[in-house]
């Protein structure tokens, strides 16, 4: 291996006896001036210090030139960013990061070649979420600007690409990004800017990436995807898509002559028409499905990894076609619309239809996420709900988790109506919350401070539209469940870092 310099780096072993001088050397080559920088790129000429394994780095060690070739490169810093990369320095962070990064495999520890460090996965995510960006756009501009180098601790190392970046970001999960979200409320603490005198409450939807769902184009993604899925296989079927499309589009067509303008005897002649277009679609749907059993029951007994991973993906898929085909027959055969446990998306199965009394969209179509604050506008804690519960469900849960990570229950506790009842109110006050704010009571016997509580609880609704508009938390582009645990934990982490990182010397 050769160095920075292009000297041949030492054996890798020197470096596994001594990690503490290595963590140690990183602290200097962080903290210090770039003199300091340069010093440290010429003393330490060898490879990062582990922590557990010697495939898990934690940081590269050795600093690039740019320090030394710009004296005053400090001036390129955002100052929030720049209080953002100090608290990102925390050793626990890194540490739990690269425990997330030796689970990848058994033997990720000791084996195979050397992997990003945890710090530059960690700040790349970080920054991703802090700006919402895509993953190729975050390697784009990453690798475009020095400021953004030396945040993610990358510098003149070469810049993980985004399909790197999306496989590391698959090893965390919601246990991991709580761990993060609780050091974040500890650093907040510790810096007096969060005591956890304060708590509220309140809930949003995060929609999940897909079409607007109607039967006739759920048939289709369903056929579509068994006959790609048969194709990679190499199994025999025909090829169904093309008239498939032909009746979804004059579905769409004659949909528009169901409305009240037109009258009666065209709207008649419509669904008629329409029904026997459905009928046809779940004809070619259950065709398909049946070909799509047969090449299951077909395959070997010890199929290769690549046909059984698509053999799991097709048997999924199954899954989820039968449902759409039951919820299209209950509803265009037999005129029930409210078919349990609809499906609304073959992509994205776990997503669900959500009804909060929106003017603007009174159908949403994702998870429902519980969001709950301290002082200062920094959220502690995120619940993304598997199945659409009553908010007043989620009122005692929000309680306890407060109290776990302050060690006391707030003074004020108060959320919206959605959460307001007698005996959430008796609960918060058995848990020894001093001033219960929930708005089941009429407006006029409200007492000065509750008014003033309530005004304070509007805070959260800007807080929600903040993470929305900044961090991405208004529609998730990851996928599966797992991906919305980790879309919804990497946008409150940008927040909260945000909040301490805008906080500054008051803070400190």
């Amino acid at each position: 291996m050769r160095g920075a310099g292009g000297g041949a780096r030492p054996n890798v072993a020197i470096c596994l006896t001594a990690p503490e001088r290595t963590r140690d050397g990183e602290r200097a080559a962080r903290r210090g001036s770039t003199r300091g920088y340069a010093a440290h790129a010429v003393r330490t000429l060898r490879p990062a210090g582990l922590t557990g394994g010697a495939m898990v780095r934690r940081a590269y060690t050795q600093r690039s030139l740019v320090e030394v070739l710009l004296p005053d490169g400090d001036k390129l810093w955002d100052p929030t960013l720049r209080r953002i990369d100090a608290i990102l320095d925390d050793d626990d962070l890194i540490d739990r990061m690269a425990e997330a990064l030796a689970e990848r495999h058994p033997r990720s520890r000791c084996r195979g070649r050397l992997g990003t460090p945890a710090a530059v996965v960690l700040r790349l995510l970080v920054l991703k979420h802090l700006y919402d960006w895509s993953f190729d756009e975050c390697e784009r501009e990453v690798r475009g600007s020095l400021v953004y180098r030396a945040f993610c601790r990358i510098d003149g190392e070469r810049v993980p690409d985004a399909k790197t970046l999306i496989r590391l970001a698959h090893l965390l999960d919601e246990a991991v990004l709580k761990d993060v979200l609780a050091r974040l409320v500890a650093l907040g603490r510790a810096q007096h800017l969060i005591r956890g005198r304060r708590l509220r409450v309140d809930t949003t939807v995060v929609e999940t990436n897909i079409h607007y769902p109607t039967d006739s184009t759920l048939l289709a993604d369903g056929v579509r995807v068994l006959t790609r899925t048969l194709r990679r296989l190499g199994a025999p079927g025909r090829e169904r898509t093309r008239s498939v499309a032909r009746r979804v589009f004059e579905i769409a067509q004659r949909s528009r002559t169901t409305g009240a303008r037109a009258s009666q005897r065209v709207r008649e002649r419509t669904k008629a028409r329409m029904t026997m277009l459905y009928q046809g679609l779940m004809r070619i749907t259950r065709a398909v499905v049946r070909e799509a059993e047969a090449a299951v029951t077909q395959l070997p007994p010890r199929p290769r990894r690549r046909v059984r991973r698509l053999a799991e993906r097709l048997h999924a898929t199954l899954g989820v076609v039968r449902r759409v085909l039951a919820q299209t027959r209950a509803r265009v055969l037999h005129g029930d619309t409210h078919f349990p446990a609809k499906v609304v998306s073959v992509f994205e199965p776990h997503t669900e239809i959500i009804r909060k009394g929106k003017l603007a969209k009174p159908t949403e179509f994702g998870r429902l996420v519980m969001i709950q604050e301290a002082e200062a506008q920094f959220i502690t804690d995120y619940q993304v709900c598997e199945r659409r519960p009553s908010d007043r469900a989620l009122w005692v849960p929000a309680l306890d988790r407060h109290r776990a990570l302050f060690g006391h229950p707030p003074q004020l506790a108060v959320a919206d109506g959605g959460f307001a009842s007698r005996q959430n109110e008796r609960a918060a006050q058995d848990r020894g919350v001093r001033h219960v704010v929930l708005p089941w009571q009429p407006r006029a016997r409200r007492s000065r401070a509750a008014r003033a509580a309530l005004r304070w609880r509007t805070g959260s609704e800007g807080r929600i539209s903040a993470l929305k508009r900044c961090h991405g938390l208004r529609r998730c582009r990851y996928r599966g469940s797992i991906g919305m645990q980790r879309w919804v934990g990497l946008g409150v982490i940008a927040n909260n870092l945000t909040v301490l990182g805008r906080a500054g010397p008051r803070a400190a």
